[in-house]
């Protein structure tokens, strides 16, 4: 005869040993959601380290973290507009912008201090300009970042008259090509990103608003969030970080150039976002699960060139991957909604 106990996974009465398997797949799931895609990390990790015996070596893997760093800066800005729904195409176009008004700053006489000041300046205004739009005029954000990421590299050529700008005496350049106790400055300042970003989005109250209005704006709204506040401030955090990876990308090129600089930059940051767990329709995320997106990027970058495949096939692999982004992202929504 069967015993009957209580099921703590369900009302009704099953076998004693029925609740078992469905509270190890539980755990299971919740360990898979936990762990996201850093076996994947590892995993290409070793492949490129089996591929090629430089991959490992530390000073590939200092280069690894350096390239991983601009991208880290603008997918955590990206991570706080998709958490609520979003998307900011402009990014890329963005950061080309304000290094060139970085660099113009920094050559006008007696200006060099505000090289830095300048180009967040510009960032955090764009940023704002993209937040309006989409928060006030309720424009679709595609559509106003698409636009963005046009007008403002426009804007980007005619600040810096098409052409290369320069400055060999660059005060910040430091940023780029220094260490502190051996690490990276623009590791140090990748890192500074994403702690600041994990605490205000998993303990702070403007954190659980932004995920509120990603999981149901009109929710929010009823709930007493302010929603239009909560999207122009995410755009704005979206530029700022790009004006802060435009200093970074000045710094370690001496140079900015308009046309050139932060062409498809939006593509590798979207990428890491969604890599890192964070759903396109919002609520759903981590900034944590970015950063492993993020390496996934660059590791995948740089292996790809130490095993000589050629750049054609670099961007046809990177689409891939962004294409597959994009279905694990709907994979995880489907395995939600069936638990």
């Amino acid at each position: 005869m069967t015993q009957l106990t209580l099921n703590p996974d369900g009302p009704g009465a099953q076998p004693a040993n029925g609740g078992a398997p469905n509270r190890r797949r539980t755990r299971l799931r919740s360990l898979a959601r936990t762990a996201g895609m850093l076996p994947v990390l590892v995993l290409l990790c070793i492949g490129f380290g089996l591929g090629n015996g430089e991959f490992l070596t530390m000073q590939n893997l200092s280069i690894v973290a350096q390239q991983a760093s601009i991208n880290v800066v603008l997918a955590a800005g990206m991570t706080f507009v998709v958490l609520t729904g979003g998307i900011d195409l402009s990014v890329g176009s963005v950061l080309a912008a304000a290094a060139v008004v970085a660099m113009l700053v920094s050559n006008a006489p007696g200006w060099a201090w505000a090289a830095i000041p300048a180009a967040l300046l510009l960032g955090g205004v764009l940023g704002v300009a993209n937040g309006g739009l989409i928060a006030l005029l309720r424009l679709p954000p595609f559509i106003v970042t698409l636009g963005s990421l046009t007008a403002v590299r426009g804007v980007a050529r005619v600040l810096g008259h098409d052409t290369t700008v320069f400055n060999p005496q660059l005060p910040f350049a430091f940023i780029g090509n220094d260490s502190i106790a051996g690490v990276p400055w623009l590791v140090v300042i990748a890192a500074i990103v994403i702690a600041v970003s994990w605490f205000v989005l998993r303990r702070t109250v403007l954190g659980l608003h932004i995920y509120s209005v990603g999981g149901n704006a009109e929710a929010a709204r009823l709930a007493g969030i302010k929603v239009r506040s909560i999207q122009i401030f995410v755009y704005t955090v979206s530029g700022l970080l790009a004006g802060l990876a435009a200093v970074m990308s000045a710094a370690r090129l001496y140079a900015a150039n308009g046309l050139q600089l932060g062409q498809s930059y939006e593509l590798d940051a979207i990428a890491a976002v969604i890599l890192g767990g964070t759903s396109f329709v919002g609520g759903v995320g981590s900034i944590v699960g970015t950063l492993v997106g993020a390496l996934i990027i660059a590791v995948l970058t740089n292996g790809l060139v130490l095993m000589g495949i050629s750049d054609v096939w670099q961007y046809i692999i990177k689409g891939l991957v962004i294409i597959g982004a994009v279905a694990l992202d709907r994979l995880r929504q489907q395995g939600s909604a069936r638990t």
